[in-house]
């Protein structure tokens, strides 16, 4: 079996070159044709010879996606069933705002948590992506986002499928590769990671990766509330959350957005309220109150709107912004929690 050639550095490019008696330079014309031009067709890499594209053939292979199927919302928004080399399927999803295109970008096949509002939690966790099948989903949304909206992407935010801090070495390295010139050149700012709460691996996050945002799917200041809509949490329990929050702002200055959702009859209480207002007021941090997007589970239905426009009135008469964010997407199953590969079944 061929080896990914994009499993190697740049540095194991050139000794490969050296070693067949060629000159090193010949692995950054390499590089630059596999990460900064996205080319998956070595037949395609026109400044080498014959010879030299013979030799890429005869030794690697380029185990790029493919996009099966493309949905387009009403809204414009569009989800992809990007198929991987070896046959598996994650979701991507391209946001078109006036000002700005992002892309939502899956870490892994299935996922790793079991958060019983999110429809990706049911499936199997299959394995993690690699560094350049996170890389290329970012790299197709580009390409979609000049075709269909004329401008080049503008942020990439992980809150697709999967847990990206349970797939910490893959992630970091496909940023490594985005925000590289030798890469895409997307600044870091535009990129936000969003996690369930893994506080080990935010530390390790903020020592190492600093410069670009972190978003916390809380959804709930209360513990034993949290826990029982996201089972994990009794590992991580808040304070642990917290700890590791607090360690995050004081490495990298840079505050932390909370995504929350208000359920009927689950966290939709004074105490619900109080208890986030005091989680926040201990972290430099805002609030994203995500509107709900059914996956068919009868025990989650959104609270209604006084009650959202509650949680913000209140959050921000403590001085914690907070913003009702409407979803995307959700006439295609593209939205916050809806990614199930449901165009696969």
């Amino acid at each position: 079996m061929k080896q990914d050639i994009r499993a190697l550095s740049l540095e194991e490019l050139r000794a490969f070159f050296i070693a067949k008696g060629d000159q090193a330079f010949r692995g950054n014309q390499v590089y630059q044709w596999l990460w900064q031009k996205g080319i998956h067709d070595f037949e395609r890499m026109t400044n080498l010879s014959i010879d030299v594209r013979q030799l890429l053939e005869d030794n690697f292979s380029i185990n790029h996606i493919a996009i099966d199927t493309q949905q387009k919302s009403t809204d414009g928004t569009i989800k992809n069933a990007v198929r991987l080399h070896d046959e598996l399927v994650v979701e991507s999803v391209l946001i078109p705002t006036t000002t700005r295109t992002t892309a939502c970008v899956s870490s892994q096949v299935g996922c790793s948590l079991d958060c019983t509002f999110c429809a990706t939690s049911r499936l199997k966790r299959m394995r993690n992506l690699n560094p350049d099948e996170i890389y290329d989903q970012v790299m197709a949304m580009d390409q979609q986002s000049r075709l269909y909206f004329n401008k080049p992407l503008s942020n990439i935010v992980f809150m697709g499928m999967g847990e990206p801090l349970m797939n910490y070495n893959n992630v970091v390295a496909a940023i490594e590769k985005i925000t590289a010139p030798s890469g895409m050149g997307v600044s870091a700012k535009r990129i936000t990671l969003s996690t369930s709460g893994v506080p080990k691996m935010i530390k390790k996050l903020a020592e190492e990766y600093p410069k670009f945002k972190l978003a916390v799917s809380l959804h709930s200041a209360r513990q034993e509330v949290r826990q029982n809509i996201m089972p994990f949490a009794d590992k991580f329990p808040l304070e642990d959350l917290l700890d590791s929050l607090q360690f995050w702002y004081e490495t990298t200055n840079s505050r932390i957005t909370f995504e929350y959702v208000v359920w009927e009859g689950i966290n939709d209480t004074q105490e619900d309220i109080q208890a986030l207002v005091d989680y926040c007021q201990k972290v430099p941090s805002k609030v994203n109150l995500i509107q709900y997007n059914s996956i068919g589970e009868d025990r989650f239905q959104q609270a209604p709107k006084a009650v959202v426009e509650l949680y913000q009135k209140v959050l921000e008469a403590n001085g914690i912004v907070a913003t009702i964010r409407r979803s995307r997407g959700s006439d295609i199953d593209a939205a916050c929690g809806q990614l199930a590969n449901k165009s696969q079944a």
